[in-house]
């Protein structure tokens, strides 16, 4: 947490390196023309079961959309963010708190910003958690842990307490009994530990369990004749004893630590990292961390990056970071996270050192893959094999031989102009052995380079996260400026291999309006039953079926929610349905024959899978629709309990249901695939002559028992024409041309499976 207000202002905001196109008059204007929650509103005190500083302004189509608003790292719906706090994972779901401030672009008094996702990409705004005047103290940055055992004995329901830790000038606490919908004070402000005499300001706490002795640590900055971190032990959370004390000039603010198994073998040794990334190495004995280092290691080198956090109670092991960047704003938000990063600790011939990568997880994002190997890369532009892509979000994976090289430079040129410039230039140096001028030595004769490229974030990693750089950059939003290029200068070099990817955007298309818990567009309106609004859901009760329909449409989505059933036989979730719900699917959790998870729409009963289903148990289900293919999960499995492909519905509304009695829905939300639509340049319209056809995000996919034909209204003697196929469970799929109006004359290029 920076000490100041004037500590914590990014200096990009006195001078920016936008494009000349956009002047001072432009970024004044946007200023002036705030929602009203951002207009100089006080912050004013509530209770936990009403904070008056949420929900934030209204946000439709097109939320999240502006130029320079990361399309695929988060950042606040509105206000100023900035320290990421207390990242946890609870029942299934991420949390990441962090600071902010909801009334303005700068740094004042700072509350806990929260929101929440179930796979680390998507992510969903919700309630702010800690306020001034509901919480005491000033409520600076901190973290949290899952109270599994209520060793805190605070536990006064279904759910484990969710405690945090905060404050300065000593630590503070607070506390969730409800799944970290609501926080309480611990004692009224009561200070649980108490830092040294001798230091004059303090803050900043982290908390940890320590497996290996059976207690929680706890370490925070501290100035006690200078720089420094405390350590503090507990055994239930509430008692804090001190243990001891790591003192070093670079040690400022926002202290990690955390265990890492070498290599991901038996032996663990533990990280200590400040919040600028710099870290040592060595162990700790359940009182005192001890290293051998003399220096730190910097683990991220970009100009960008603050003050991150590792995810505690993570349900596989891993060690994932997420930072705040400093220097990304525009006219309702200022700053956002990294993405998540997976840590590792690798042995390298010079000792142990922490590599940084991004999540597996991001491969949810990707479209429009391609791929190339064993390009020849010269410093004639026509070598660049990515020429001809322009987007402005996505991903390259470029694996180069140094071995061979003559280049004296090679890498990647990101929203590259026409003229051969950029906005980004990243570069490896052979001769210096530099990428982006930080020292990275070939492995084995080879150099790879990670690029995200956001519209206002560039994330680098090279060689599997030995080398990470997260930087903030406004990328010119100009059609012309979306190239991208791979180079070199003074020579040539082997490009081994190359991935691209597009990144989709991992908003959602709306944000809720009038349905608590969910990102789903209003109005809703009830097609039978009684729906009531809860604090983030709905609860309903229906004589027959009762469903409620939000104003969102989809065609390709992931869609989710949390049901729980009272005295109802079922409740699930609606998608594809017309306005009356005459037609739809739902996919619902019921207590026919001892319990069971059903797909339907009217007339006919999809699919079921036979499970134990009890009244006033929460069930996550999840719906994944794709084309014709409907896929329901329950929990956390990440295999479908049902897999089936029907062509009924293309597209329609999405909502809930409830049959015969109670129920509740919670947390209803979705990730919409793009608009549907075909990528294509032939000419429409297009007709079908057999089968069923539906429009995906980029395409179509067909149905048919027999040849299928879907043809446009484009016809041609000499062409190049080509595409993307993929089997579902078909026999084969391919390209038609040269074809009459009823395929009854055409010829057909296919994949197919015969002869295996």
């Amino acid at each position: 947490m920076t000490d100041s207000p004037t500590s914590s202002v990014p200096p990009r905001l006195a001078t920016s390196n936008r494009r000349t196109f956009l002047v001072g008059a432009a970024t004044a204007t946007a200023l002036t023309f705030l929602p009203a929650a951002l207009r100089a509103a006080p912050a004013a005190a509530g209770t936990p079961a009403n904070y008056p500083e949420y929900p934030y302004p209204t946000t439709l189509l097109g939320a999240y959309d502006e130029n320079y608003r990361g399309q695929f790292h988060f950042s606040s719906r509105t206000g100023w963010m900035n320290d990421i706090n207390a990242p946890l994972y609870y029942k299934g779901v991420y949390h990441m708190f962090y600071q902010h401030n909801p009334h303005g672009l700068t740094w004042d008094t700072m509350h806990w910003g929260h929101a929440t996702s179930r796979d680390l990409v998507h992510w969903t705004q919700q309630p702010i958690a800690l306020e001034p005047g509901v919480q005491p103290g000033n409520l600076w940055s901190g973290a949290g842990v899952v109270d599994k055992h209520n060793v805190t004995g605070l536990k006064t329901g279904p759910d484990a307490p969710i405690v945090v830790f905060t404050g300065t000038g000593g630590v503070l606490m607070d506390y969730s009994t409800d799944g970290a919908k609501t926080f309480k004070s611990y004692g009224n402000g009561r200070v649980v530990a108490v830092p040294p005499a001798s230091s004059t300001d303090s803050r900043d706490p982290k908390v940890l369990w320590d497996a290996a002795r059976n207690q929680w640590v706890m370490v925070f900055w501290s100035n006690e004749g200078g720089n420094g971190y405390d350590i503090y032990t507990s055994t239930n959370l509430l008692d804090w004893k001190y243990a001891s004390r790591f003192a070093a000039d670079w040690l400022f603010e926002c202290p990690d630590m955390y265990p890492m198994r070498v290599d991901g073998g038996s032996t663990v040794k533990w990280v200590i990292n400040a919040a600028s990334t710099k870290y040592v190495v060595g162990d700790f004995d359940g009182t005192r961390f001890t290293t051998s280092w003399t220096e730190p290691i910097q683990m991220d080198v970009g100009r960008n990056i603050y003050a991150g956090q590792v995810f505690n109670d993570m349900p596989d092991g891993r060690i994932v970071q997420m930072a705040w960047q400093q220097g990304n704003f525009g006219s309702v938000w200022t700053g956002n996270a990294t993405f998540p990063a997976e840590l590792k600790l690798v042995t390298l011939p010079e000792g142990l050192r922490v590599t940084r990568a991004p999540v597996a997880e991001i491969s949810t994002l990707r479209r429009h893959s391609r791929t190339w190997a064993n390009q020849l890369i010269t410093t004639d532009p026509g070598s660049n094999p990515m020429a001809g892509i322009r987007t402005d979000t996505y991903e390259v994976i470029a694996e180069f031989d140094t071995s061979s090289a003559s280049a004296s430079r090679f890498g990647l040129k990101l929203h590259a102009y026409a003229d051969g410039t950029c906005n980004s230039n990243v570069s490896y140096d052979l001769t210096r052995q530099t990428l982006m001028g930080t020292a990275l030595a070939p492995v084995g004769g080879r150099v790879k380079i990670h690029a995200l490229v956001d519209r206002g974030q560039l994330e680098v990693f090279g060689n599997d996260g030995l080398f990470s750089s997260s930087n903030n950059l406004d990328f010119d939003p100009a059609l012309d400026s979306r190239g991208i290029a791979i180079y070199a200068k003074g020579g040539q070099v082997r490009l081994v291999s190359l991935q691209y990817h597009e990144l989709q955007r991992a908003w959602p298309a709306f944000v809720a309006i009038d349905n608590p818990g969910s990102n789903l567009a209003g109005p809703w309106q009830a097609a039978g039953g009684a729906w009531e609004d809860i604090a983030d859901g709905n609860k309903a009760t229906a004589s027959g079926d009762g469903f409620y329909l939000s104003a969102q449409s989809g065609t390709d989505f992931t869609y989710e929610a949390d049901l729980s059933l009272g005295n109802a036989v079922a409740a699930g979730l609606t998608f594809r349905a017309n306005a009356t719900a005459t037609q739809h699917y739902t996919a619902n959790i019921n207590t026919s024959g001892g319990g069971q998870i059903k797909l339907w729409r009217p007339g006919a009963d999809l699919a079921t899978h036979s499970t134990p289903i009890t009244a006033g148990k929460t069930y996550h289900l999840k719906v994944v629709a794709e084309g014709f293919r409907i896929r329901v999960f329950l929990g956390d499995d990440p295999h479908p309990v049902i897999d089936v492909a029907d062509s009924a519905y293309g597209s329609g509304l999405l909502g809930l249901n409830v049959f015969s009695g109670a129920a509740t829905a919670q947390n209803a939300d979705a990730a919409l695939g793009s608009a549907p639509g075909f990528s294509t340049n032939l000419a429409a319209p297009w007709h079908t002559v057999s089968g069923a056809w539906i429009a995906t995000s980029d395409g179509q996919q067909g149905l048919s028992t027999g040849d299928g034909f879907y043809l446009s209204a484009q016809s041609g003697t000499d062409f190049t024409y080509e595409a993307d196929l993929s089997l579902g469970n078909a026999v084969a799929a391919g390209l038609t041309f040269r074809a009459n109006a009823t395929a009854t004359q055409h010829y057909t290029a296919n994949i197919n499976t015969s002869g295996g």
